[in-house]
């Protein structure tokens, strides 16, 4: 009887762990396939850019909290709303 306890247990706590590990995966998976280089886009984004170093910031930070960029080195901010809409603290749009 006891035996059959300390086996259920054990049981027990080997499904939470696998458990847990499988969500863990799923988690790190969707992080990583989720995410675009904001890097190369940004970096394309600002080409043109008369202040390019501040640019470059900028639409690093929008593309962060975004997950986007628009296409093109200026306008098409249909594409990415969130991008658009981001403001300053004085009410100008952060993003370029």
């Amino acid at each position: 009887m006891a035996s059959s306890k300390g086996a259920l247990f054990l049981l027990l706590i080997l499904c939470s762990f696998l458990i847990t590990r499988q969500f863990q995966f799923h988690a790190a998976v969707v992080d990583d396939a989720g995410k675009i280089d904001c890097k190369g886009k940004c970096k394309y984004r600002c080409s043109k850019a008369s202040r390019h170093k501040i640019c470059i910031r900028a639409c690093n930070t929008c593309c962060h909290r975004c997950n986007c960029v628009p296409p093109g080195t200026s306008g098409n901010y249909d594409t990415c709303p969130c991008y658009y809409h981001m403001t300053t603290h004085g009410g100008r749009r952060k993003c370029p």
